[in-house]
C-alpha cells in the first residue's frame, strides 16, 4: 500500500465498511494511520490460559470455560440485581458477577466458550473462585482464532456496538495490510545512538507482540516497541517546536534601547522592594528586548510572586521607546482587574492605559490605531479583526495555560514581530514546561516577597457552620476582609451545589451587621468593576463570589478564603483561589468546606491542599491524579495530540528527543536533506500551525 496512511479512510480496510467506520470514528480512528496509533491499553498472556482449578486468590488471572448457567439474581431487601455467569472447564467452576447490569444477560447463552480475565476472589458462601466485573471475550472457532488465543493478546478500548474481539480482528488486518506504508523517517544516526528498533517492526509488535515479550513492560508502556513509537511522537512534537522557535529567532524584531527614565520612575514609586528573583527575571527580559530578534519568553511563578510588576516594567520600557504594549488575559474579570491595578500605576508616568473586552460597549479602537494608547489591556478581543495597533512592541499573555501556540501567532500578526512575554501561575515541572512551551525561552520567579506568611489551610464538614461563622466574625472585627467562593451562580435543579446568590442571602441573615457584596461572571462590566473597587477600597467586608476571582485579584487586606463545596474543585483551581489571600503582612487562613458524599480522589485533593502550599508539589500531585493529557489539555495549548507517548512516564525520552530535534533544525532548518521527515512533520502538525512558509 503506497498511499499515505493518514489519507487512507478506515472504512476501506477489509472487514470495516461504513457502519463500523462510524463506530471507529467515535474513538478517533478515521484513517489507517489513526488505527496504527491506537495502541492497546493492556495485554493478556493467553499463551498459557490457566485451568480454573489452578487459579490463585488475589491475583490477576485469565481462564476460559463453557457457560453452564447465566442468571440475574435479585438481592432481597435491597435495590440490587446481580448478573451471575458460571464457567466450567472440566477442572473447576469460575463465577463472573456484574452488579445492577441485568442487560448483560443478553450477551451470553449456555454452552458458549467464554474467556474471563480479572482479580480472583473467594466466594464467601461456597468458597469457589469468582471475579467481579470480569473482562470477557466469547471465543469462536474460526479462521482468526489464532489472533485471540495461544499468544500475548492486545486488549483495546472500544465503543458501544464494537466488541473487543471485533476490534482486535480489525487491528490485525490493519497491521497485516498497511505495513508497506509505514516508513522510517528518523535519521539513522539517531536510531543507532539510542538503540531504537525499526518503525515497522515496532508498530507490528506493539499491536501483536512476538512470543516471550516481557508482558509487564508491555503493560507499563515501556517495551522497546513502545519506546520507539513514543520517541517518534516526542521527536515530531519537539521538531515542530524547534521550527517555530527557529522561525522567530531568524526574524528581525525590535531592539529596544530605553534611556531608563520612565522605568526608574516606576520602580521608585513602588511601595515595596523587588525580590532578587524578580530582578533576575527582568534582567532576562531586558536582554531579550535589547536583542534584534523578537523575544519569546515564558515567565513562570507561583501565585503571589509578583509576575505582573515584572511585565509592567517590560511594558514601561516599550513605552519609553515609543512602542505600544498589549496585555491579553483569559477572562474579562482578570482583564478588568489588571486595568484597575495598572492604570493608576502607569498614568502618573504620563502613559495612557485602555481596556478592550467583548462585552464592553465603548471600544477604544481609534486610540489604539492612532497610537495614543500606550498600553492596551484586554481579552481575546485583542486578536480579533478590526483591532489595529499603530506600533505594537510587546505582547504580554497572562495565564498562558488558557491560550496556546495559535493565539500567540495571531497576536504576533498584529504587528511586525513584536516581543512576546507569556506568564503562567500554573506550576509545571521544567521538563514538562519545555514540552508545552517548547518554542519559548524560560524564566521562573522562585521567591515570594519576604513579608509573606504561609496561608494556613483547614478542611471543615458542612455541619461545622458555627466554627466557620466564628472565623468570619473574628477576621472582620479585626478589620480584615473575607472571600466566600461558590461553584455556581444560581441553584440548579440538577445539582445540590450551594449557589453564590443564595449563599449571599444566607450570609446576610447570619451577619446583618457586615457589608456583603456579590460578584459573578454574568454581571455587566461596570457592575463588576464597582463591586471589585468597593471590596479593594474596604467598602465591603465580605465578597461572595464564583470562581471569577480565581486569578489576578489582589486585595492585601483580605485574609480569609472560604471555599464552599471544595470537594468539587480541581487542585490547581483550589491553589489559584487560595493564592488570592496571604498578599499582605497579616496571617491568612483558607477554609475548605466539604459536603458528603465525596470520592477518594476528592479527599486526596483536600488532604494535599491542607498539607502543602508549594505550587510545584501541588502540580506534581495534580499531574499524578489527572494524567498529563487532561492536566495540559492539548486542545487549549494548541499542540498536536500525543496518542502514544506519556510526557510524565517518558520524561527521559522527551529530553533526548528535544535535544536531537533542536540540533537537527540547527543543522538543517528547512529539513531539505530529510524530505520524508519533513512530510511526516507537516502531517503531524497539520491543522495546528503552518511550520514551513511556502511561496
Amino acid at each position: 500500500m503506497d498511499k499515505d496512511l493518514s489519507e487512507f479512510p478506515i472504512q476501506y480496510i477489509k472487514g470495516v465498511g461504513p457502519q463500523r467506520a462510524r463506530l471507529l470514528n467515535r474513538i478517533g480512528i478515521r484513517s489507517a494511520k489513526d488505527a496504527l496509533s491506537y495502541l492497546p491499553y493492556r495485554y493478556e498472556d493467553r499463551s498459557t490460559i490457566k485451568k480454573i482449578s489452578t487459579l490463585s486468590y488475589g491475583r490477576m488471572e485469565t481462564a476460559a470455560g463453557k457457560i453452564i448457567s447465566a442468571e440475574v439474581i435479585r438481592v432481597p431487601g435491597r435495590n440490587l440485581r446481580i448478573f451471575e455467569l458460571v464457567l466450567n472447564d472440566g477442572s473447576g467452576l469460575l463465577k463472573g458477577k456484574w452488579f445492577n447490569q441485568p442487560f448483560m444477560k443478553k450477551n451470553f447463552r449456555v454452552g458458549q466458550e467464554v474467556l474471563f480475565s480479572g482479580v480472583i476472589k473467594r466466594n464467601p458462601y461456597w468458597g469457589g473462585f469468582e471475579i467481579d466485573n470480569p473482562e470477557f471475550e466469547i471465543i469462536h472457532d474460526g479462521d482468526d482464532a489464532h489472533i485471540h488465543t495461544g499468544r500475548i493478546v492486545p486488549v483495546y478500548r472500544v465503543t458501544n456496538g464494537l466488541s473487543v474481539r471485533q476490534m482486535r480482528s480489525i487491528m490485525f488486518t490493519v497491521v497485516q495490510t498497511c505495513m508497506s506504508g509505514v516508513h522510517d523517517c528518523l535519521p539513522s544516526e539517531i536510531l543507532q545512538k539510542y538503540g531504537l528498533s525499526g518503525l515497522p517492526e515496532s508498530t507490528m509488535n506493539v499491536h501483536f507482540p512476538v512470543e516471550n515479550t516481557n508482558i509487564d513492560l508491555l503493560n507499563r508502556g515501556l517495551s522497546d516497541f513502545h519506546r520507539r513509537l513514543s520517541f517518534d511522537e516526542l521527536f515530531m512534537l519537539e521538531l515542530g517546536l524547534a521550527v517555530i522557535k527557529r522561525g522567530s529567532v531568524s526574524e528581525r524584531g525590535i531592539s529596544f534601547k530605553p534611556g531608563g527614565r520612565l522605568l526608574a520612575k516606576l520602580t521608585g514609586s513602588l511601595p515595596f522592594t523587588l525580590t532578587q528573583a524578580q530582578e533576575r527575571v527582568f534582567n532576562d527580559i531586558s536582554k531579550d528586548m535589547n536583542s534584534p530578534q523578537p523575544m519569546s519568553r515564558l515567565l513562570q511563578g507561583d501565585v503571589g510572586c509578583g509576575k505582573t510588576i515584572v511585565a509592567l516594567m517590560a511594558m514601561t520600557v516599550a513605552a519609553e521607546c515609543g512602542y505600544q504594549s498589549a496585555l491579553m488575559a483569559p477572562t474579562e474579570i482578570l482583564a478588568e482587574q489588571h486595568y484597575i491595578t495598572i492604570r493608576p500605576a502607569l498614568e502618573h508616568l504620563g502613559l495612557k492605559v485602555c481596556l478592550l473586552t467583548g462585552s464592553r460597549k465603548e471600544k477604544p479602537l481609534d486610540v489604539i490605531t492612532s497610537g495614543e494608547a500606550d498600553i492596551v489591556i484586554g481579552t481575546h478581543a485583542l486578536i480579533q479583526e478590526g483591532v489595529v495597533f499603530k506600533n505594537l512592541g510587546i505582547a504580554v499573555i497572562d495565564e498562558q495555560h488558557r491560550f496556546g501556540v495559535m493565539q500567540r501567532a495571531l497576536l504576533r500578526k498584529k504587528a511586525k514581530n513584536p516581543d512576546v512575554l507569556v506568564m503562567t501561575a500554573t506550576p509545571i515541572p521544567r521538563t514538562l514546561a519545555m514540552t508545552v512551551y517548547g518554542d519559548l525561552d524560560y524564566s521562573v520567579i522562585d521567591e515570594l516577597p519576604p513579608d509573606r506568611k504561609p496561608v494556613t489551610t483547614r478542611s471543615f464538614n458542612a455541619s461545622q457552620k458555627e466554627q466557620i461563622y466564628t472565623f468570619i466574625r473574628d477576621e472582620v472585627r479585626n478589620g480584615r476582609q473575607v472571600y466566600i467562593v461558590y461553584p455556581l451562580i444560581e441553584e440548579s435543579e440538577k445539582t445540590d451545589l450551594r449557589s453564590a446568590i443564595l449563599g449571599k442571602e444566607a450570609f446576610e441573615k447570619v451577619f446583618p451587621e457586615f457589608r456583603i457584596g456579590l460578584l459573578h461572571g454574568r454581571m455587566k462590566t461596570p457592575e463588576r468593576e464597582e463591586v471589585m473597587t468597593s471590596f479593594k477600597e474596604g467598602g465591603l467586608d465580605i465578597l461572595v463570589s464564583t470562581t471569577v476571582i480565581e486569578v489576578g485579584v489582589d486585595v492585601p487586606n483580605a485574609t480569609l478564603m472560604i471555599i464552599i463545596h471544595a470537594e468539587r474543585f480541581g487542585l490547581s483551581q483550589l491553589h489559584q483561589l487560595r493564592g488570592r489571600i496571604g498578599r499582605g503582612t497579616h496571617q491568612s487562613h483558607c477554609i475548605l468546606v466539604v459536603y458528603k458524599p465525596y470520592t477518594d480522589e476528592a479527599r486526596r485533593r483536600i488532604d494535599i491542599m491542607v498539607k502543602t502550599h508549594d505550587g510545584f508539589r501541588i502540580a506534581e500531585e495534580d499531574l499524578d491524579i489527572r494524567g498529563p493529557g487532561e492536566f495540559f489539555g492539548t486542545r487549549q495549548s494548541g499542540m498536536p495530540d500525543l496518542r502514544i507517548a506519556n510526557i510524565v512516564r517518558d520524561g527521559l525520552l522527551l529530553n533526548d528527543a528535544r535535544r536531537e530535534a533542536f540540533a537537527l533544525i540547527e543543522k538543517d532548518p528547512g529539513l531539505e536533506g530529510y524530505p520524508l521527515l519533513r512530510r511526516s512533520l507537516e502531517t503531524f502538525w497539520k491543522g495546528k500551525i503552518e511550520l514551513f512558509k511556502t511561496g
